[in-house]
């Protein structure tokens, strides 16, 4: 695994470095038992400083999906990966074929990056935004 720094992007290494990891475990390009990158791996093609990847190894190392194991590197525990996920499944190759006809449409990365956070949004309402009518009801 590579990590990609995007300095300019106002979210810090650390939680770049996290997300990339969880990302990966959700597409399954990470399983339990392998092996991250060590420290020293990441400062070298990413030129930040150690702490930073210490503090990204921390964080998923609480939230259960890594173990850091002295002296020998850090192991994925656990995987986020769903099957339609997953490389070859029917909704990825759907949403790779969506994503040519809308390149071909025009539409640039900021375009569909708009399109698929507002089908999101409407999809996946967030807790305090979801209709009443798709919340458990407690008063029965």
């Amino acid at each position: 695994m590579e990590f990609r720094i995007e300095r300019h992007s106002g979210v810090a290494a650390y939680q770049q470095i996290a997300q990339q990891v969880r990302q990966a475990l959700r597409l399954g390009h990470l399983a339990p038992g392998d092996k991250l990158p060590t420290a020293a791996q990441v400062v070298a093609t990413t030129a930040i400083n150690p702490n930073t990847v210490f503090k990204a190894y921390r964080e998923l190392e609480r939230e259960g999906l890594v173990d850091s194991r002295q002296g020998v590197g850090t192991f994925v525990r656990r995987s986020l990966a769903q099957p339609g996920a997953a490389g070859g499944s029917p909704l990825r190759e759907g949403l790779r074929t969506w994503m040519t006809e809308a390149r071909e449409s025009g539409l640039d990365r900021e375009d569909v990056a708009a399109l698929v956070a507002a089908e999101l949004d409407a999809c996946y309402p967030r807790e305090a935004a979801r209709p009443a009518h798709s919340r458990a009801r407690t008063d029965e």
